[in-house]
């Protein structure tokens, strides 16, 4: 590999903040590192995504015992990705929670997504010897499920393919809070490596259509008020756009990736070069563009193999 992965080479810790979004809601949120969710209820606690291990999970779990003693009962995964899920035994809860089509990617790609992302970004994966093996629910659901913290209520609905084909977002309804993974972020760039970006829109909307107060975001800084959830949804937007319409000019005209790579770059470099893992994400999202464009409706599996062939491809 000529080059090494921008991700490589990011190796500084990252301020952590715990910013309540709801009565009883947390957000633990670190500079455009994954975020997680944390749901109090009556008598346990909910955990959104588990961080990618046990000793990076420790963490949160520290944060939390600032706020709570109650139990961690439940572990909801937004998605299957490897940084979301591997730290899940950390919780030592009793219910893990994943959508169907989640658990499915496990199933397909699991093993390949942790391998290629403990590749591309080892800062993630502190304390991996930790890891269990890969993670793996005790539910799972098609469309939609409630769970009840007490009388907590706590719906999680899968709204539309985005990130992956498999998001779930989770909404507390009242404090009317909204967990939504990687479906939407603020001042990060959106990894797009395995998205869906001609559906993508389509579920925004349907998050929009709730009129959350609060969305605690898959990366970035936790979104208090209507005007600062209005912000980052239109932001995650513009993002997915203007990768895509680029990428899909080039494939139209039967261009080559490294074309479709350099297209990108002009259109989305002014906007969005300061956002958080942009350069880590940008030759993942280029290749899942172009391939969408020409017709390759499922994402291909990224292996660590497969990361480094498409790298050096992008830097003839």
């Amino acid at each position: 590999m000529a080059k090494a992965f921008a991700s490589q080479g990011d190796m500084e810790d990252k301020k952590i903040s715990f910013t309540e979004v709801g009565k009883d809601l947390w957000a633990f949120t670190a500079e455009g590192d994954p975020n997680t969710g944390v749901i109090i209820g009556d008598d346990s606690v909910m955990i959104i995504d588990a961080q990618a291990t046990p000793r990076m999970a420790e963490m949160v779990i520290e944060k939390i015992r600032t706020v709570t003693d109650k139990p961690i009962s439940h572990v909801v995964l937004s998605h299957y990705h490897a940084v979301r899920v591997l730290g899940a035994s950390a919780y030592n809860a009793d219910q893990i929670i994943m959508g169907d089509t989640a658990r499915a990617m496990v199933v397909e790609r699991g093993q390949e997504d942790w391998d290629s992302e403990f590749q591309r970004f080892p800062r993630l994966f502190q304390g991996h010897e930790s890891i269990p093996g890969l993670t793996w629910p005790t539910t799972t659901f098609s469309e939609d499920m409630t769970v009840y913290l007490g009388n907590r209520r706590i719906d999680l609905m899968h709204l539309g393919r985005a990130h992956t084909a498999g998001d779930i977002v989770i909404h507390v309804p009242d404090e009317n809070v909204m967990f939504t993974g990687d479906i939407v972020e603020y001042h990060s760039a959106c990894y797009c490596g395995d998205g869906h970006f001609g559906d993508w829109g389509n579920t925004l909307d349907n998050i929009a259509s709730f009129d959350v107060d609060a969305i605690a975001p898959g990366r970035g800084d936790a979104l208090v008020g209507k005007e600062m959830v209005g912000k980052a949804i239109a932001s995650t937007r513009d993002f997915v756009n203007s990768t895509y319409a680029p990428a899909a000019r080039v494939a139209a005209r039967n261009g080559t990736l490294k074309d479709a790579w350099d297209a990108v770059r002009e259109e989305c470099d002014p906007k969005f070069s300061d956002f958080a893992i942009y350069e880590h994400c940008l030759p993942f999202n280029v290749a899942r563009a172009y391939d969408e464009a020409r017709g390759i409706d499922t994402p291909r599996i990224w292996t660590a193999q497969r990361d480094i062939e498409m790298w050096d491809a992008l830097q003839g």
